[in-house]
Protein backbone atom coordinates (compact mmCIF):
# COMPACT_ATOMS: atom_id res chain seq x y z
CA UNK A 1 0.00 0.00 0.00
CA UNK A 2 1.16 3.35 -0.73
CA UNK A 3 1.71 5.80 1.82
CA UNK A 4 -0.82 8.69 1.26
CA UNK A 5 -0.38 11.89 2.49
CA UNK A 6 -3.17 13.39 4.47
CA UNK A 7 -3.68 16.02 6.54
CA UNK A 8 -4.41 15.70 10.49
CA UNK A 9 -3.47 12.00 10.91
CA UNK A 10 -0.54 10.09 12.44
CA UNK A 11 -0.60 6.94 9.97
CA UNK A 12 0.35 7.33 6.19
CA UNK A 13 -1.57 4.20 5.45
CA UNK A 14 -3.67 0.99 5.65
CA UNK A 15 -1.48 -1.94 6.25
CA UNK A 16 -2.82 -5.17 5.75
CA UNK A 17 -5.19 -7.07 8.45
CA UNK A 18 -3.29 -10.22 9.16
CA UNK A 19 -6.48 -11.76 9.72
CA UNK A 20 -7.87 -11.53 6.49
CA UNK A 21 -6.65 -12.92 3.08
CA UNK A 22 -7.70 -10.42 0.65
CA UNK A 23 -6.63 -6.69 1.24
CA UNK A 24 -6.02 -3.46 -1.64
CA UNK A 25 -2.62 -2.79 -2.19
CA UNK A 26 -0.75 -0.57 -4.99
CA UNK A 27 -1.22 -1.39 -8.80
CA UNK A 28 1.28 -2.99 -10.13
CA UNK A 29 3.68 -0.88 -12.19
CA UNK A 30 1.93 -1.59 -15.75
CA UNK A 31 -1.46 -0.45 -14.49
CA UNK A 32 -0.04 2.09 -12.41
CA UNK A 33 -0.46 4.98 -15.03
CA UNK A 34 -4.29 4.03 -15.06
CA UNK A 35 -4.20 5.22 -11.53
CA UNK A 36 -4.93 8.86 -10.28
CA UNK A 37 -2.96 9.56 -7.09
CA UNK A 38 -4.92 10.68 -4.01
CA UNK A 39 -5.77 14.54 -3.56
CA UNK A 40 -2.33 15.04 -1.07
CA UNK A 41 -4.33 17.89 0.81
CA UNK A 42 -7.33 15.47 1.30
CA UNK A 43 -8.87 15.42 4.83
CA UNK A 44 -10.03 11.85 5.54
CA UNK A 45 -13.37 12.20 7.97
CA UNK A 46 -14.07 10.57 10.96
CA UNK A 47 -16.36 7.68 10.88
CA UNK A 48 -18.29 6.25 14.11
CA UNK A 49 -19.63 2.73 14.69
CA UNK A 50 -22.06 1.53 17.19
CA UNK A 51 -20.51 -0.99 19.49
CA UNK A 52 -22.78 -3.27 20.74
CA UNK A 53 -21.02 -5.15 23.12
CA UNK A 54 -22.48 -7.50 25.82
CA UNK A 55 -19.80 -6.42 28.96
CA UNK A 56 -17.88 -3.63 30.07
CA UNK A 57 -14.66 -4.21 31.57
CA UNK A 58 -11.70 -6.33 30.11
CA UNK A 59 -9.39 -8.48 32.17
CA UNK A 60 -5.50 -9.24 31.94
CA UNK A 61 -3.14 -10.98 33.64
CA UNK A 62 0.14 -9.70 32.35
CA UNK A 63 2.55 -9.54 34.77
CA UNK A 64 3.99 -5.83 33.62
CA UNK A 65 0.51 -4.69 34.44
CA UNK A 66 -0.40 -3.82 37.49
CA UNK A 67 -4.15 -4.10 37.22
CA UNK A 68 -6.64 -6.58 36.36
CA UNK A 69 -9.48 -4.59 35.20
CA UNK A 70 -9.94 -2.12 32.02
CA UNK A 71 -12.40 -0.05 30.55
CA UNK A 72 -12.31 1.23 27.33
CA UNK A 73 -15.44 3.28 26.07
CA UNK A 74 -13.90 3.20 22.61
CA UNK A 75 -12.27 0.92 20.27
CA UNK A 76 -9.88 2.58 17.67
CA UNK A 77 -9.01 6.67 18.95
CA UNK A 78 -8.90 9.46 17.19
CA UNK A 79 -5.68 11.03 18.77
CA UNK A 80 -4.44 9.19 15.75
CA UNK A 81 -0.33 8.39 18.04
CA UNK A 82 1.70 7.43 15.49
CA UNK A 83 3.01 4.97 17.74
CA UNK A 84 -0.06 3.59 19.66
CA UNK A 85 0.38 -0.66 20.71
CA UNK A 86 -3.14 -0.45 20.77
CA UNK A 87 -3.56 0.29 16.99
CA UNK A 88 -3.26 -4.12 15.86
CA UNK A 89 -6.56 -4.56 18.27
CA UNK A 90 -8.34 -2.92 15.22
CA UNK A 91 -7.43 -6.02 13.08
CA UNK A 92 -10.01 -8.20 15.07
CA UNK A 93 -12.54 -5.91 13.84
CA UNK A 94 -11.64 -6.48 9.97
CA UNK A 95 -9.81 -2.47 9.78
CA UNK A 96 -6.55 -1.82 9.42
CA UNK A 97 -4.23 -0.88 12.38
CA UNK A 98 -3.67 1.85 10.21
CA UNK A 99 -5.74 4.91 9.42
CA UNK A 100 -8.74 2.75 9.82
CA UNK A 101 -7.57 2.83 13.69
CA UNK A 102 -8.00 6.55 13.49
CA UNK A 103 -10.86 6.87 11.39
CA UNK A 104 -13.23 4.29 11.99
CA UNK A 105 -14.11 4.63 15.89
CA UNK A 106 -16.19 1.91 17.48
CA UNK A 107 -18.52 3.61 20.55
CA UNK A 108 -19.72 1.60 23.34
CA UNK A 109 -22.84 3.95 24.49
CA UNK A 110 -24.24 1.48 26.75
CA UNK A 111 -21.14 1.65 28.45
CA UNK A 112 -22.50 3.31 31.86
CA UNK A 113 -25.70 0.67 31.89
CA UNK A 114 -22.80 -2.14 31.69
CA UNK A 115 -20.42 -0.98 34.39
CA UNK A 116 -23.75 -0.89 36.52
CA UNK A 117 -24.70 -4.02 35.73
CA UNK A 118 -21.16 -5.40 36.55
CA UNK A 119 -21.14 -3.53 40.14
CA UNK A 120 -24.28 -4.75 40.67
CA UNK A 121 -23.49 -8.33 40.48
CA UNK A 122 -22.80 -10.66 43.89
CA UNK A 123 -19.80 -11.98 41.88
CA UNK A 124 -17.84 -8.20 42.02
CA UNK A 125 -15.37 -7.52 44.28
CA UNK A 126 -14.63 -3.69 44.37
CA UNK A 127 -10.93 -3.19 42.49
CA UNK A 128 -8.98 -0.88 40.76
CA UNK A 129 -10.45 -0.73 37.37
CA UNK A 130 -8.27 1.62 34.65
CA UNK A 131 -9.97 3.96 31.99
CA UNK A 132 -8.10 3.68 29.15
CA UNK A 133 -6.33 0.51 29.03
CA UNK A 134 -6.19 0.52 25.33
CA UNK A 135 -7.38 3.43 23.84
CA UNK A 136 -7.96 7.28 25.14
CA UNK A 137 -11.45 7.41 26.80
CA UNK A 138 -11.27 11.53 26.43
CA UNK A 139 -10.37 11.04 22.29
CA UNK A 140 -12.12 13.71 21.02
CA UNK A 141 -15.52 12.18 20.48
CA UNK A 142 -16.05 12.16 24.43
CA UNK A 143 -16.66 16.09 24.25
CA UNK A 144 -19.93 15.35 22.28
CA UNK A 145 -21.03 12.17 23.31
CA UNK A 146 -20.33 12.18 27.58
CA UNK A 147 -19.58 8.19 27.67
CA UNK A 148 -16.80 8.42 30.16
CA UNK A 149 -18.61 10.99 32.06
CA UNK A 150 -21.34 8.81 32.68
CA UNK A 151 -19.27 5.99 33.74
CA UNK A 152 -17.40 8.25 36.29
CA UNK A 153 -20.93 8.96 37.78
CA UNK A 154 -21.35 5.22 37.99
CA UNK A 155 -17.48 4.40 39.73
CA UNK A 156 -19.25 7.73 42.05
CA UNK A 157 -22.74 6.24 42.75
CA UNK A 158 -20.59 2.84 43.95
CA UNK A 159 -17.69 4.33 45.32
CA UNK A 160 -15.43 1.74 43.41
CA UNK A 161 -12.04 2.94 42.50
CA UNK A 162 -10.44 3.71 39.63
CA UNK A 163 -7.53 5.39 37.52
CA UNK A 164 -7.66 7.30 34.62
CA UNK A 165 -4.92 7.59 31.86
CA UNK A 166 -5.13 10.13 29.49
CA UNK A 167 -3.27 12.78 27.00
CA UNK A 168 -6.43 14.83 26.39
CA UNK A 169 -6.78 18.31 28.74
CA UNK A 170 -10.94 17.58 28.42
CA UNK A 171 -10.42 15.38 31.74
CA UNK A 172 -11.06 18.81 33.09
CA UNK A 173 -14.93 18.75 32.06
CA UNK A 174 -14.99 16.32 34.82
CA UNK A 175 -13.60 17.76 38.02
CA UNK A 176 -17.00 17.78 39.38
CA UNK A 177 -17.40 14.32 39.97
CA UNK A 178 -13.21 13.24 39.99
CA UNK A 179 -13.66 15.51 43.50
CA UNK A 180 -16.44 13.36 44.64
CA UNK A 181 -14.32 10.21 44.12
CA UNK A 182 -11.52 12.20 45.60
CA UNK A 183 -12.82 12.77 48.98
CA UNK A 184 -13.23 9.26 49.65
CA UNK A 185 -9.44 8.06 48.02
CA UNK A 186 -10.96 6.62 44.91
CA UNK A 187 -9.35 8.03 41.70
CA UNK A 188 -5.91 8.83 40.52
CA UNK A 189 -5.40 10.79 37.14
CA UNK A 190 -2.29 10.35 35.16
CA UNK A 191 -1.48 12.60 32.37
CA UNK A 192 0.47 10.97 29.42
CA UNK A 193 3.55 13.54 28.34
CA UNK A 194 5.62 12.45 25.62
CA UNK A 195 7.14 15.43 24.70
CA UNK A 196 7.38 19.25 25.41
CA UNK A 197 7.68 19.88 21.74
CA UNK A 198 4.07 21.14 20.49
CA UNK A 199 5.57 20.89 16.86
CA UNK A 200 6.95 17.02 17.07
CA UNK A 201 3.13 16.31 19.35
CA UNK A 202 1.31 17.83 16.20
CA UNK A 203 3.05 15.25 14.18
CA UNK A 204 3.69 12.19 15.94
CA UNK A 205 0.03 12.93 18.12
CA UNK A 206 -1.51 14.90 15.80
CA UNK A 207 -4.96 15.02 17.71
CA UNK A 208 -4.37 15.16 20.97
CA UNK A 209 -3.64 18.15 23.09
CA UNK A 210 -0.92 19.93 23.12
CA UNK A 211 2.13 20.12 25.76
CA UNK A 212 1.18 23.40 27.53
CA UNK A 213 -2.91 22.17 27.84
CA UNK A 214 -1.08 18.43 29.47
CA UNK A 215 0.65 20.86 32.01
CA UNK A 216 -2.10 22.90 32.88
CA UNK A 217 -4.68 20.27 33.41
CA UNK A 218 -2.20 18.82 35.99
CA UNK A 219 -2.06 21.74 37.83
CA UNK A 220 -6.28 22.09 37.87
CA UNK A 221 -6.32 18.61 39.01
CA UNK A 222 -3.76 18.90 41.45
CA UNK A 223 -5.45 22.26 42.57
CA UNK A 224 -8.59 20.55 43.31
CA UNK A 225 -7.24 18.02 45.54
CA UNK A 226 -7.04 15.33 42.75
CA UNK A 227 -4.25 13.10 42.75
CA UNK A 228 -2.40 13.19 39.89
CA UNK A 229 0.68 11.47 38.00
CA UNK A 230 2.34 12.04 34.97
CA UNK A 231 3.40 8.93 32.57
CA UNK A 232 6.55 9.85 30.32
CA UNK A 233 5.35 7.13 28.03
CA UNK A 234 6.47 6.08 25.18
CA UNK A 235 9.86 7.07 25.53
CA UNK A 236 11.25 6.92 22.40
CA UNK A 237 14.52 6.47 22.30
CA UNK A 238 16.71 9.28 19.72
CA UNK A 239 13.71 11.54 19.78
CA UNK A 240 12.01 11.65 23.33
CA UNK A 241 14.28 10.56 25.55
CA UNK A 242 16.27 13.55 26.39
CA UNK A 243 13.30 15.53 27.48
CA UNK A 244 12.09 13.07 30.47
CA UNK A 245 14.20 15.37 32.94
CA UNK A 246 12.32 18.39 31.70
CA UNK A 247 9.07 16.34 31.43
CA UNK A 248 9.29 15.36 35.50
CA UNK A 249 10.06 18.79 36.46
CA UNK A 250 7.58 20.28 34.98
CA UNK A 251 4.53 17.80 35.87
CA UNK A 252 6.41 18.29 39.86
CA UNK A 253 6.39 22.01 39.41
CA UNK A 254 2.46 21.63 38.94
CA UNK A 255 1.43 19.08 41.34
CA UNK A 256 2.22 15.78 40.26
CA UNK A 257 2.93 13.52 42.82
CA UNK A 258 3.67 10.47 40.99
CA UNK A 259 5.43 9.92 37.75
CA UNK A 260 5.92 6.52 35.25
CA UNK A 261 7.44 5.48 32.34
CA UNK A 262 8.20 2.95 29.90
CA UNK A 263 9.81 2.73 26.54
CA UNK A 264 7.92 2.77 22.95
CA UNK A 265 6.36 -0.72 21.86
CA UNK A 266 6.24 -1.31 17.96
CA UNK A 267 4.39 -4.94 17.63
CA UNK A 268 3.02 -6.30 14.50
CA UNK A 269 2.14 -3.33 12.09
CA UNK A 270 3.34 -1.14 13.91
CA UNK A 271 6.67 -1.01 13.00
CA UNK A 272 5.82 -0.43 9.39
CA UNK A 273 3.75 2.45 10.55
CA UNK A 274 6.09 3.61 12.54
CA UNK A 275 9.14 3.23 10.65
CA UNK A 276 7.26 4.90 7.17
CA UNK A 277 6.59 8.25 9.61
CA UNK A 278 9.70 8.68 10.78
CA UNK A 279 10.99 8.46 7.03
CA UNK A 280 8.46 10.63 6.15
CA UNK A 281 8.67 13.77 8.97
CA UNK A 282 12.03 13.02 10.45
CA UNK A 283 13.71 12.00 7.54
CA UNK A 284 17.33 13.97 8.74
CA UNK A 285 16.88 11.97 12.26
CA UNK A 286 15.21 8.84 11.28
CA UNK A 287 18.19 6.41 11.26
CA UNK A 288 19.04 7.28 14.62
CA UNK A 289 15.71 7.45 16.07
CA UNK A 290 15.73 3.45 14.53
CA UNK A 291 19.20 2.55 15.16
CA UNK A 292 18.52 3.41 19.14
CA UNK A 293 14.83 1.27 19.64
CA UNK A 294 17.00 -1.92 18.10
CA UNK A 295 19.65 -0.87 20.83
CA UNK A 296 17.19 -1.07 23.87
CA UNK A 297 15.27 -4.14 22.09
CA UNK A 298 18.11 -6.53 21.38
CA UNK A 299 18.27 -5.98 17.37
CA UNK A 300 15.09 -5.74 17.24
CA UNK A 301 12.56 -3.18 16.47
CA UNK A 302 10.10 -4.53 19.27
CA UNK A 303 9.58 -7.42 22.42
CA UNK A 304 6.79 -9.23 23.70
CA UNK A 305 8.51 -10.80 26.29
CA UNK A 306 7.14 -9.81 29.63
CA UNK A 307 9.57 -8.58 32.05
CA UNK A 308 11.66 -6.65 28.97
CA UNK A 309 8.58 -5.45 26.92
CA UNK A 310 8.07 -2.33 28.50
CA UNK A 311 11.89 -1.50 30.19
CA UNK A 312 13.96 -2.97 27.24
CA UNK A 313 17.55 -4.13 27.89
CA UNK A 314 21.53 -3.29 27.43
CA UNK A 315 23.04 0.00 28.06
CA UNK A 316 20.90 2.79 26.91
CA UNK A 317 17.54 1.07 28.54
CA UNK A 318 19.42 0.94 32.00
CA UNK A 319 20.88 4.53 31.99
CA UNK A 320 17.79 6.12 31.10
CA UNK A 321 16.10 3.74 34.27
CA UNK A 322 18.72 5.31 36.53
CA UNK A 323 18.42 8.52 34.97
CA UNK A 324 14.49 8.20 35.68
CA UNK A 325 14.73 6.87 39.10
CA UNK A 326 17.53 10.12 39.65
CA UNK A 327 15.02 13.06 38.52
CA UNK A 328 11.91 11.30 40.59
CA UNK A 329 14.02 11.60 43.75
CA UNK A 330 15.19 15.13 42.64
CA UNK A 331 11.74 16.46 42.11
CA UNK A 332 9.95 14.71 44.45
CA UNK A 333 8.12 11.93 42.44
CA UNK A 334 6.97 8.69 44.01
CA UNK A 335 7.77 9.43 47.90
CA UNK A 336 4.74 7.90 48.80
CA UNK A 337 2.93 5.04 46.68
CA UNK A 338 -0.78 6.12 46.42
CA UNK A 339 -3.15 2.98 47.51
CA UNK A 340 -6.83 3.35 46.59
CA UNK A 341 -9.83 2.88 48.93
CA UNK A 342 -12.12 -0.54 48.41
CA UNK A 343 -13.65 0.15 51.58
CA UNK A 344 -16.13 2.42 50.60
CA UNK A 345 -17.89 0.10 47.74
CA UNK A 346 -21.74 0.06 47.99
CA UNK A 347 -24.16 -1.49 45.66
CA UNK A 348 -26.44 1.83 44.87
CA UNK A 349 -29.91 0.93 44.03
CA UNK A 350 -31.11 0.83 40.82
CA UNK A 351 -32.76 3.79 38.75
CA UNK A 352 -36.71 2.82 39.45
CA UNK A 353 -37.46 3.49 35.75
CA UNK A 354 -34.96 -0.47 34.80
CA UNK A 355 -37.04 -2.23 36.94
CA UNK A 356 -39.77 -1.95 34.30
Amino acid sequence: MLPLDVKGRGAGFNPPNRFEELHVGAPPEDLARYFEAPDPDRKILTRYYFDHTKSILASNDSPDIGFTYSLNPYRGCEHGCIYCYARPSHEYLGFSSGIDFETKILVKTDAARLLEDQFHARSWKPEVVVLSGNTDCYQPIERKLGITRGCLEVFSRFRNPLAIITKNALVQRDIDILKELAAFNLVVVVISVTSLNAGLIRKMEPRTSTPVKRLETIEALARHGIPVGVNVAPLIPGLTDAEMPAILKEAADRGATSAGHTLVRLPLAVKDLFVEWVERELPESGAKILNRIRSVRDGKMSESEFGKRMTGEGPIAEAIEQLFALHCRRYGLNRTKLRLSTEHFRRAPRDQFTLF
